[in-house]
């Protein structure tokens, strides 16, 4: 089988390139902040795309929002880290700290102008056409005031807390991503007048949108102005001058010295804390009103610059606004739709063993069924009375989840059940804290980390007594154990009963439980041990087995490329002849395009309904074609900082069912963004008698049809398939 995705668009087969100079290392990588700011604008375009529905477009504003929110948390903290501390380190496009923040600066105040256009000027009045409008307070009819008036005095009142701001009243510690209100206020008791400034910061207890009755529609007041209206209540006595709302964002990048944490749940515990409360600001979001010398003072007690403030005229704290998605208005959402059931999945227990025993099966997700497919098969272990044991990686699991019911169940039927929990799963951490006990409580052996690593990989082993002997039944991952994520995100998944895959699967999760140098692996391939060096073989091998009979070609698809060993190995590849066609959804700091070096590189980008999650790495092999599933993206920090798996796919109805995905994927000309030498990204739009084709769409038409009708879509996409 040879995958045939069709010529890319700037890029033609060689019969040979000679290898040049190397341009200087500033010319060869984008920079990775920079990048991922360009990943943000895509998911800010789908915002703006009228085509989509209107309370989606709501949806991917308040995503734009959440994701800078990470950004900042995470991303800007380091480089302000690196600044404190006096590394003045350049970045892979040459870019001093200082000048990544002026950089960021100048992006983002475009991007956030952007945003608050569509969001001011489209979205909600679009919103109030449609019988959901945001009122402003001041011009509600009386009644309308009265009716807020006395849910102040009765939800509202009790439950605020101002804040005076003086010599004997610090700044307080406002909890992290909130929103709060500054007053200025006079007090004309005293022989001198002074003005006094006080915080409140809004209850999170408290719904930031609140209803009220109008003859139609669905009618809200932001809380904040609610508060502001009532503002002399709070201050009896005082003049309210004006107020005006802010927000922080901290540093919110969890560090533990594992090797000092005696008790690892605890430490976890008090960073989570200290990310809520007690670390550095690294931004301060303002509305564009806010006088000088209030925004003074909230940067100098911030301890913040300048640069670090952000003017809005729009409300803040715009994750907030996902709550309107919970209206009923099915019209104005994408279009509902059931999972397909896997057909070797129909019955439970012994049957499902069996299917698996007979051949692997993959899954697609949101496109198959989670809960028939993977808590069916941790429930049909739980129940079964041959399996002994269950063994799991647990990185994220969500709030409410049937895995870990599935799990409790299990354990309290008398099986030896060991769950692998990663406690440092970013934003994660309590959600993993709190049902890590719980499982602990019901006789599960939950394990926490390993020592300086994260554990990222996806694996479920279930060990059942057959006959005379034991048998192990794996389900692989590239996502999470999340119904949640299962339904939002794409990501495949493969149940097996391979020995030589269970032979691997035994040594890893003793290498995660206990202390265990194994490297003797036979068809797995672990980081951080030697996933990285497999990479770069896999790509040597594709330049070494390159010729004009059999020409080489590598289609990978991940989240980010970041590595710079393997970008530099993609590059000599291309200077080989092979033909590189990358989808990655988010950061990318390879320059495609260039003459020379990177010729025969593409690269997309597809942002969606759902997320693309799902890692697949295919490889020519000199017509020999192999498929890699992992749960990792090629960046340092998996290949170095985390325990992760790569694996390959035999079956060869898999194989098929993978070339598929990708081919389709790469046929998108609706939602895929091409990335251009500089660094920008173009949107693809279908070209003169060309159909316009979404790859997720497509995915979904097809369970909804019923079957798999991809090899003749392929086909007619694909002419030079049917040879």
């Amino acid at each position: 089988m040879f995958l045939i995705i069709g010529e890319c668009e700037h890029l033609k087969m060689t019969k040979s390139v000679p290898t040049p100079k190397m341009l200087p290392k500033t010319d060869l990588f984008f920079n990775r902040e920079l990048s991922w700011l360009q990943f943000n604008q895509r998911v800010l375009e789908e915002a703006e795309d009228k085509s989509n529905p209107l309370l989606e477009r709501l949806k991917f504003i308040s995503i734009f929002s959440s994701n800078l929110d990470e950004f900042f948390m995470v991303r800007v903290a380091g480089i302000k880290e690196q600044i404190e501390s006096g590394i003045i380190e350049p970045s892979s496009d040459g870019k001093t700290p200082e000048q990544q923040l002026s950089s960021i600066r100048k992006e983002l105040l475009a991007l956030v102008s952007r945003q608050t256009s569509v969001l001011m000027k489209e979205v909600l009045p679009a919103m109030e056409l449609e019988g959901i409008t945001l009122h402003s307070f001041a011009k509600l009819t009386q009644r309308e005031k009265e009716f807020l008036h006395n849910y102040f005095i009765d939800d509202v009142l009790p439950v605020l807390t101002p804040l005076a701001l003086d010599t004997a009243h610090p700044f307080p510690r406002l909890i992290n991503r909130s929103l709060n209100l500054a007053f200025v206020l006079r007090d004309y008791t005293l022989d001198k007048s002074e003005r006094k400034i006080a915080v409140l910061q809004l209850p999170p207890v408290l719904p930031r949108f609140v209803p009220f009755r109008r003859a139609s529609g669905h009618n809200f007041v932001l809380l904040e102005q609610i508060i502001q209206a009532h503002a002399e209540t709070l201050f009896p006595g005082l003049t309210v001058e004006d107020s005006y709302p802010f927000r922080v964002t901290r540093d919110a990048d969890i560090e533990i010295a594992d090797d000092e944490a005696s008790d690892l749940i605890t430490e976890v515990e008090e960073q989570v804390r200290l990310r809520r409360w007690g670390t550095a600001a690294v931004r301060l979001e303002i509305e564009e009103e806010t006088p000088e010398y209030l925004v003074n003072l909230l940067m100098n007690s911030l301890e913040l610059e300048h640069a670090d403030v952000y003017e809005n005229n729009r409300p803040l704290n715009l994750p907030d606004f996902l709550e309107l998605l919970k209206i009923d208005r099915r019209d104005l959402k994408d279009i509902p739709f059931n999972s397909r059931k896997l057909p070797e999945f129909e019955d439970s227990g012994e049957d499902m063993f069996e299917a698996i025993r007979k051949r692997d099966i993959m899954v697609h997700h949101p496109f198959d069924s989670f809960t028939n497919s993977v808590v069916k098969f941790l429930q049909a272990a739980a129940e079964d009375p041959k399996v002994l044991a269950i063994k799991i990686t647990l990185y994220r699991a969500g709030r409410s989840s049937p895995v870990i019911e599935a799990l409790k169940q299990a354990a309290e039927k008398g099986k030896q059940i060991t769950a692998f929990v990663e406690l440092k799963a970013r934003f994660d951490e309590e959600n993993n804290i709190l049902w890590a006990r719980e499982l602990e409580q019901e006789g599960v052996h939950v394990v926490y980390g390993i020592l300086g690593l994260k554990t990222h990989t996806k694996i479920a082993m279930v060990v059942r007594k057959e006959r005379t002997r034991l048998r192990t039944y794996l389900h692989l991952a590239t996502g999470n154990y999340s119904l949640l994520s299962s339904r939002l995100y794409t990501d495949i998944g493969i149940f097996t009963a391979r020995e030589e895959f269970a032979n691997d699967a035994i040594h890893l999760f003793n290498s995660l439980t206990g202390y265990s140098h194994y490297s003797d692996w036979q068809e797995f391939t672990v980081a951080p041990g030697n996933l990285k060096q497999k990479i770069l073989a896999l790509i040597k091998r594709e330049a070494e087995l390159h010729t004009a009979q059999k020409p080489g070609r590598i289609v990978a698809k991940m989240n980010a490329l970041v590595d710079e060993d393997v970008i530099r190995e993609l590059y000599k590849a291309a200077q080989k002849g092979v033909t590189i066609q990358l989808l990655v959804r988010g950061v990318c700091c390879l320059r495609p395009g260039i003459k020379g070096v990177s010729g025969t590189i593409e690269v997309r980008s597809i942002l969606g309904r759902f997320l693309e999650h799902s890692r697949i790495f295919y490889f020519a092999n000199g017509g020999e074609p192999e498929y890699y599933l992992a749960s990792a993206d090629w960046m340092p920090r998996n290949f170095e900082r985390r325990v992760e798996l790569m694996f390959p796919a035999y079956e060869p109805r898999i194989c098929a069912t993978i070339e598929h995905i990708l081919v389709n994927y790469w046929q998108d000309n609706t939602k895929a963004h091409v990335l251009l030498p500089d660094g920008r990204y173009r949107r693809l739009t279908p070209q003169k008698n060309e159909e316009k084709f979404t790859a997720q769409h497509f995915f979904l038409d097809e369970i909804r049809t019923g079957s798999r009708k991809s090899i003749a879509k392929m086909k007619r996409l694909n002419p030079s398939t049917e040879k």
